[in-house]
């Protein structure tokens, strides 16, 4: 019998990828979001798998996806705590920017 790729391993690695890029910029809650949605397509292909081990040759490329994903995760969830952390230690995002232009003066880079 011809082996079959699981469908949608390629994608939840491309998600899982992205996902470390976007907790960088878009507060956590893009990672979060991408790599959730790696997540659910890797665990929709792992029960494919399950119901037909035989017939599928891309299992371990699945499993790198599935860390991936959750790394992604873990960094998404890491960032949106330390953004609001941050936002509620400086008692809101006026005073991270205050605080930011103090840094800046002080280091001689400020107007």
């Amino acid at each position: 019998m011809e082996q079959k790729k699981l469908p949608n391993v390629t994608i939840s690695l491309v998600l899982g990828i992205i996902s470390f890029i976007a907790c960088c910029f878009s507060w956590g809650i893009g990672g979060i979001l991408l790599s959730g949605i790696g997540l659910f397509l890797t665990n929709k292909d792992k029960k494919i798998y399950e119901a037909d081990p035989e017939r599928y040759d891309n299992f371990n490329t699945l499993k790198t996806a599935r860390i991936i994903a959750i790394i992604g995760l873990v960094l998404g969830v890491l960032t949106l705590l330390l953004i609001v952390g941050m936002l509620i230690a400086f008692g809101g995002l006026e005073g991270m920017q205050e605080w930011q232009e103090e840094q800046l003066r002080q280091a001689g880079m400020g107007a």
